[in-house]
This record gives structure tokens, C-alpha cells and sequence, in this order.
């Protein structure tokens, strides 16, 4: 069985009714072996907005020539595996008191509690993207955080767009946790 991985890339955009086509402006090789990628066809994928609003996006799926996986193309603004916008998952780790989304208090604490569980493992993913890149890491800071967004904030800064911002290098790494169980097994 193949594994789907997600692939970030900056992404142009073809309105055809009733969907939004996602097309990639850059090149970016097979997250798992670098290798090349090819189209293999498309998926239709449903994303919802802040207010609500429910939107059809059709995303390409391509398969690496290495490794013969298949990826999807994801725009910056979608978390693998979520429904909402990464700006509705960013509001409500942020634990602002007037949120602007259009989700239920389940929702939200699920969201909050995705972001507190993985805050550790996407830290320690950066900063192994760091090292492995030759860029300088980031220095722990001398004060007690204590929030998840505090911490991240630290790293990515605190501007909107901070999830996009550790998402889609951890993605295109290809390690990005998408169930719980992959999650648990790693620390046991």
C-alpha cells in the first residue's frame, strides 16, 4: 500500500465552477527520496473558512519516480489531514477570547490540544531542518514558556501565518505525524 504525504508548495489558482484548481508555481522534488514528480491525476478535497464557508478545491496527485509514492499537492494555507483553514487551527491555539470561526467548543479544544501535542516533536523537527540545511539554531530562551504558541512563537515568530510557517517544511520533509497512533508509538 502507498503512502500519502502531503506536499507544500506555493500554488496559482484556476477558478472553474464550482471548484478552485490547484496548480504549483514552483518545483519541488519527492519529499521521501527527492526524486522527480509526475501528475497522475486529481482528487477534489473540501476546505471550510473561517466564517463557514465551504469551498471544493481540486488538488493534483503526483507520484515520485523513485520511490513510486504518491503525494498531494496541499496550498500553504491547509494543515494535512484538517478541514479548516490553518488560520482557523492558529486562532484557536492562540486561545484568543473573541475567535472568529465558525466551529464548535469540541472543535476547538481539539485543536488546541493538536497543537499542544505535537508543539515538542515540530520543534525538534525545525530544528533538525536547521542543522541539516547549515542555517543557525534557534536559541532557547531563558524564560519559562508556558504556552504551545509562546514556544512556537519563539521560533516562527508570532505573525498570522505562523502554522503555515512550521507545516510546510515539516511536510515537504516528509515528517509529518498524521495519525495518533504514529504519534504515541514514537514516544514509547
Amino acid at each position: 500500500m502507498q503512502s500519502s504525504w502531503s506536499l507544500y508548495q506555493s500554488m496559482s489558482w484556476l477558478r472553474r465552477s464550482p471548484a478552485f484548481f490547484v496548480r504549483c508555481t514552483e518545483m519541488v522534488p519527492s519529499p521521501c527520496c527527492l526524486a522527480e514528480l509526475s501528475v497522475i491525476g486529481s482528487r477534489k478535497r473540501k476546505v471550510i473558512g473561517a466564517t463557514g464557508e465551504k469551498r471544493t478545491l481540486v488538488i493534483r496527485r503526483l507520484r515520485c519516480q523513485g520511490c513510486r509514492s504518491i503525494h498531494h499537492e496541499l496550498p500553504d494555507f491547509l494543515v494535512p489531514y484538517k478541514h479548516y483553514e490553518s488560520s482557523c487551527v492558529e486562532q484557536a491555539a492562540n486561545e484568543i477570547t473573541t475567535l472568529i470561526v465558525a466551529a464548535d467548543e469540541s472543535t476547538l479544544y481539539r485543536w488546541r490540544s493538536f497543537v499542544q501535542e505535537r508543539t515538542t516533536y515540530w520543534l525538534g523537527c525545525l530544528a533538525s531542518l536547521a542543522t541539516r540545511f547549515h542555517q543557525d539554531p534557534v536559541e532557547q530562551s531563558s524564560v519559562a514558556l508556558q504556552t504551545a504558541h509562546q514556544k512556537i512563537g519563539h521560533v516562527v515568530g508570532n505573525a498570522p501565518g505562523w502554522l503555515a510557517r512550521i507545516v510546510r517544511p515539516i511536510a515537504n520533509a516528509n515528517c509529518w505525524l498524521h495519525t495518533r497512533f504514529a504519534f504515541l508509538s514514537a514516544s514509547l
